[in-house]
């Protein structure tokens, strides 16, 4: 392979879209995404001109690479939530509601439907072993040697964390991405609704098995616990308008997040009666044309790209 830093640099500009993938998915996070990417470009352009000379294909060597970093940050993040409050989610992908999507790395890698929140969530559910095997196996194509030697472990063993993988995966059953005509218009239902306080026009356009789901590590106001059950969160957000002032709630805007569309309500503040309200990203997945999931994106630390 060229061995000039120039060209170097060229081939990885042209993988940095995959890398991203790879990265993001195995940690659900942007900044470790970005880290990890980062980090595999200093390793490289750090090697002497004969080992890159040893390079026989730049693409999997750089994917290994990518997820021997991002193991390490799945296992402190795994550490991490032992002591988070609440519930944890994926550090979302946020881009503006735009007509023409843009050549971005991240602009690519939301396209895939492996990365819409419903599919994040539930890999964050696996064992950091689960997800590795699971992700670079089913979705890249890496081999099972390859994965062992990246986890420490053997080929079996590899295998086995796949499979368990692919079966949580299969069991949890993530509802596919809905058509964004479909998704416009029931999140314009569901806002006009919950605005004007028509709670049964909510509650129709909620699937009977929803879920709400909050993310905030106590460092804003959302549900700890997750709720299930339509007239739960009917009832959720029934005191959030009494909560909260209308005008804080009409001044939410529709964005992408992870190629979804979704609503972020900026932080607004309150008076003598009702509450500041704290930022809010939320995510919606639908399942037979009505909301079955929608997850609530609170904790500032993962909206610090919102919020800019």
């Amino acid at each position: 392979m060229v061995t000039t830093l120039e060209s170097l640099a060229g081939e990885f500009s042209g993988l940095r879209a995959h890398l991203i993938s790879v990265a993001y998915r195995l940690t659900g996070s942007v900044a470790d995404t970005e880290d990890a990417v980062q980090e595999s470009w200093l390793r490289l352009s750090g090697l002497s001109e004969g080992r890159r000379e040893e390079i026989r294909e730049l693409a999997p060597w750089l994917t290994t690479v990518v997820s021997r970093i991002c193991v390490d940050r799945l296992r402190s993040a795994t550490a991490r939530r032992e002591t988070y409050v609440g519930q944890w989610l994926p550090e979302p992908i946020v881009r503006p509601l735009t007509e023409q999507p843009g050549e971005d790395p991240l602009d690519v890698v939301v396209r895939d439907d492996g990365v819409r929140m419903a599919a994040m969530v539930v890999l964050d559910r696996l064992t950091p072993e689960q997800r590795v095997a699971f992700v670079l196996h089913d979705a890249f194509g890496v081999s099972f040697a390859e994965i062992a030697d990246i986890l420490g472990c053997t080929v079996q063993t590899a295998r086995q964390h796949g499979s368990r993988g692919r079966r949580a995966v299969a069991e949890a059953d993530p509802p596919d991405r809905a058509a964004m005509e479909q998704q416009r218009a029931v999140l314009e239902q569901v806002v006009t609704a919950f605005i004007s306080g028509d709670m049964r026009a909510v509650t129709e356009l909620l699937h009977p098995d929803a879920v709400l789901v909050g993310d905030s590590d106590g460092k804003a106001k959302t549900t700890r616990q997750i709720m299930r059950g339509a007239d739960k969160i009917v009832r959720f957000f029934q005191g959030l308008r009494r909560m909260y002032l209308a005008e804080g709630l009409r001044a939410g805007v529709p964005v992408l997040v992870n190629g979804d569309l979704g609503f972020y309500l900026p932080p607004h503040p309150g008076d003598d009666t009702h509450k500041d309200l704290d930022a809010h990203l939320q995510t919606f997945a639908l399942r037979e044309g009505k909301i079955v999931a929608i997850y609530d994106q609170a904790n500032p630390d993962k909206l610090t790209r919102v919020m800019r």
